[in-house]
């Protein structure tokens, strides 16, 4: 299946969908552990692929690193996903997810923080990066 901005669209709106359902039973205050486990059985009862853990490779002047760099998930193999439950969101966060998005060639991250109140409004950033800009918008 080709990548368009449309289908990352879909996929983007129904990840919203089920981390505000996750965020609806469970509320604020929990690990990001329990969020992260919650959040893969809902993309598993919608039938959305994805990866979780998935160890992110790094390239160096065509040597391969070892690295302990983990996506937390790798949806249809070009939405990359952080999930955080903090006070707030830094800086290093956002850093860290558009590296993320580097490295795996993927156009498009999504930050979700379920330490928030309303995840929709508050809890949710999304990014993109030059790989985006090269997608059919159909």
């Amino acid at each position: 299946m080709e990548i368009t901005k449309s289908i990352l669209n879909d996929l983007s709106y129904q990840l919203t969908g089920a981390a505000i359902e996750v965020h609806k039973i469970l509320g604020p205050g929990l690990l990001e552990s329990i969020y992260h486990q919650c959040l893969k059985h809902e993309l598993t009862l919608r039938g959305i692929n994805f990866i979780s853990e998935m160890i992110i490779p790094v390239n160096y002047k065509d040597m391969a690193l070892m690295s302990n760099l983990r996506c937390d998930l790798l949806i249809e193999n070009c939405l990359v996903v952080e999930l955080k439950a903090v006070e707030t969101i830094l800086p290093v966060h956002e850093a860290q997810l558009m590296t993320y998005m580097k490295l795996m060639k993927a156009p498009r991250g999504i930050l979700l923080n379920f330490n928030v109140a309303n995840l929709f409004h508050e809890g949710r950033k999304t990014y993109v990066n030059e790989f985006f800009t090269y997608l059919k918008e159909k």
